[in-house]
């Protein structure tokens, strides 16, 4: 048996994996041009200007129709998509079990409260089974967020908005381009949020993100929303909303436009190689792909993979550390479940007020605890593999090769 790396044997990857190369010269030469035009005019790029209207028609042309408004960052285009609906103050918003923790506080910064639904114990995504008992009077919208790529199940979650006259948003910030029985995730919802930060499938440069609709009024409520409440497509002067500056900028807008053109080909890529280790995985005996929901293409942000615990005769931990000395980059769990951070916790939002929680106006759970019992399965049995659509299919062979390297060498 071949001596693991973690033990002193001669690693698989004998150099590190190579970076992303997410940005490339057509970035930098269309930011030059966005200078060289301010300074042949003297005016500044600013924002809401012709970059910006740009990407937002280019991002419209990718997701085939609907509105779009480019913003600085993804938790702003939660923000801003909650924005949109203009809930009132202490309306509960049903929000994924696992997700980054910009994907839930959006909902306290708009005032309303997040109830924390269990998840599938397959998967990292919500589902309607964990949704469906915490519908009450309160309710006013559901928050789904398509974790790793990998769709969330759509129709019955629909089917429940609509029973329910809730609104339904969708967190796509890992997500660009994934699909669901064909058609891309963001056009199942009322209003969908996209991260373009740097390290999401395609980017506005170091941060930004977009509202996405196919309601055109939801489209101008977040649009003014997202710039301090200007009168958008209105005929009035003033300010007609309460609203912070979300707003994007011409020059992360430029960038943009030229990555969007990139993302099919991202995508393509991202599959054929999640796809060449899913078909090395099947004569595995501890390791497989996590199961993912049917007539679904994930966009592999990640790749989440099942560690069979019985398997093997070391735990998660360990297992993971072996691949990383092997060179793999690799993360033993995915814990983000922001009903176990502290500031949730705490209710460390507004001072020590515990509003919203608090506020005697809340008919609800003052102290909320959340049980998750399945989200912790799917924590707790999966494990995540990095994966770039730059890395060539010996790269991903060499992945293949470590992890069956360690778990022939902890098998029981």
């Amino acid at each position: 048996m071949e001596r693991l790396a973690i033990d002193g044997g001669k690693p698989i990857f004998e150099k590190p994996l190579s970076p992303r190369k997410l940005i490339g010269e057509e970035e930098k030469l269309a930011v030059m041009r966005l200078f060289d035009e301010a300074i042949k005019s003297g005016e500044s790029f600013g924002y809401n200007g012709p970059a910006e209207k740009q990407y937002e028609n280019d991002f419209v042309d990718f997701m085939q129709g609907g509105f779009a408004d480019a913003v600085n960052s993804g938790t702003n285009a939660v923000f801003c998509a909650l924005g949109s609906l203009q809930l009132d103050a202490l309306s509960e918003v049903i929000v994924p079990p696992i997700t980054d923790n910009g994907g839930v506080t959006p909902v306290v910064f708009a005032g309303c409260v997040p109830v924390m639904a269990d998840g599938d114990p397959r998967s990292f995504n919500i589902c309607a089974d964990g949704i469906r008992p915490l519908i009450n009077e309160r309710t006013r919208a559901i928050l789904v967020a398509h974790i790793g790529g990998e769709p969330v199940d759509m129709d019955p979650i629909v089917a429940l908005a609509k029973e329910h006259n809730l609104y339904l948003v969708e967190d796509c910030a890992q997500a660009h381009a994934a699909k669901y029985k064909g058609k891309m995730v963001g056009n199942f919802g009322d209003v969908a949020a996209f991260s373009t930060m740097f390290g999401k499938h395609h980017c506005t440069g170091g941060q930004g993100g977009v509202v996405y609709t196919r309601n055109e009024q939801l489209h101008w409520q977040g649009r003014r929303f997202a710039d301090r409440g200007k009168p958008f497509n209105l005929s009035v002067e003033n300010n007609v909303v309460a609203g912070l500056n979300c707003n994007l900028n011409d020059l992360s807008a430029c960038i943009g436009s030229v990555q969007i053109k990139k993302l099919p080909g991202i995508i393509e890529k991202r599959r054929k190689l999640a796809g060449v280790i899913k078909d090395g995985l099947k004569k595995s005996k501890a390791v497989s792909m996590g199961w993912q929901v049917p007539d679904t293409e994930s966009s592999y942000w990640f790749m989440r993979l099942k560690l069979d615990a019985n398997a093997i005769r070391v735990d998660k931990q360990t297992f993971c550390k072996a691949l990383a000395a092997e060179g793999v980059m690799v993360n033993p769990d995915y814990n983000h479940v922001p009903c176990t951070f502290p500031w949730f916790k705490d209710k460390a939002v507004f001072g020590k007020s515990g509003f919203p929680w608090n506020c005697s106006d809340y008919k609800g759970p003052r102290n909320p605890s959340f049980e998750m019992k399945n989200t912790r399965e799917a924590v707790e049995a999966h494990f995540i593999v990095h994966l770039f659509e730059s890395w060539s299919e010996s790269e991903i062979n060499n992945i293949l090769a470590a992890l069956n390297k360690v778990e022939t060498a902890y098998l029981r």
